[in-house]
């Protein structure tokens, strides 16, 4: 059985696990650690997590969100400038290191040239990679333009490749993200919304930290959700299987 075969790895597996998918952000130095308060909304948690971890390009975006609602709180918008001021120095200082800038983000097909998904088939297990998956232009902003044929997919059941980061905790993991590239997340852009896969353990159980690349198999949920007026998400995986990949 391969169901959740990443349950109990050592803290010596999740110490050397981070060490190596985080290897050059941990050389550039952390910034101090900052925690959510207490009754903190879901983007001040995962703001928080991805800047403590530094991946500063995944926090930065999520951190300019949170300034625009702290405009009128002084006491939160300072701490949240400053978070800003260190992620986008520590990516100015990646590009520098690795000569050269962040690559952009390739651009999506537009809608009328893109490959619609094939109507789910009754007991498919689809396999895709992330970006085939999310192989459409989305407005993260305003939202509502997910094509049918992706949200047909809702409810199927579905095999992704890709590279987890923790959403929850570094241990006993219930919830990560799933994305294309973790370099990216650490220096380049983060991931799109239609490019990251909330994965959610099955109740009771946990996963341990994994740096390479994991196959993730579950059920698939095509719905946009909201976090203080903020589209956070448009897919989630109820996970049931989640191994490393073949090398």
């Amino acid at each position: 059985m391969c169901i959740i075969r990443l349950i109990g790895l050592t803290s010596m597996r999740l110490t050397q696990g981070i060490s190596a998918a985080l290897m050059v952000c941990l050389l550039l130095g952390a910034a101090p650690a900052s925690q959510p308060a207490a009754g903190a909304s879901t983007l001040e948690v995962r703001a928080a997590t991805a800047f403590n971890n530094v991946q500063y390009a995944l926090a930065l975006p999520m951190l300019q969100k949170l300034k625009t609602q702290y405009e009128k709180h002084p006491d939160k918008l300072g701490p949240v400038e400053e978070q800003i001021r260190v992620c986008q120095a520590q990516i100015a200082q990646a590009s520098a290191v690795n000569g050269t800038a962040a690559a952009p983000q390739p651009a999506q097909p537009p809608s009328s040239e893109r490959k619609p998904h094939a109507a789910p088939q009754p007991n498919e297990v689809r396999d895709l990679l992330i970006k085939d998956l999310g192989n459409f232009d989305y407005d993260s902003d305003k939202g509502g333009n997910i094509p049918a044929d992706v949200k047909a997919l809702s409810g199927m059941k579905i095999r992704l490749h890709g590279f987890m980061i923790p959403i929850d905790q570094a241990e006993n993991i219930t919830q990560f993200a799933l994305v294309p590239s973790l370099f990216a997340c650490c220096f380049g852009q983060p991931p799109q919304i239609q490019h990251t896969i909330v994965c959610k353990a099955p109740g009771g159980k946990a996963v341990g930290y994994y740096p390479d690349e994991l196959v993730v198999e579950g059920k698939l949920k095509v719905e946009e959700k909201k976090d203080e007026g903020f589209i956070v998400s448009v897919f989630e995986l109820d996970v049931t299987s989640a191994k490393p990949a073949t090398k």
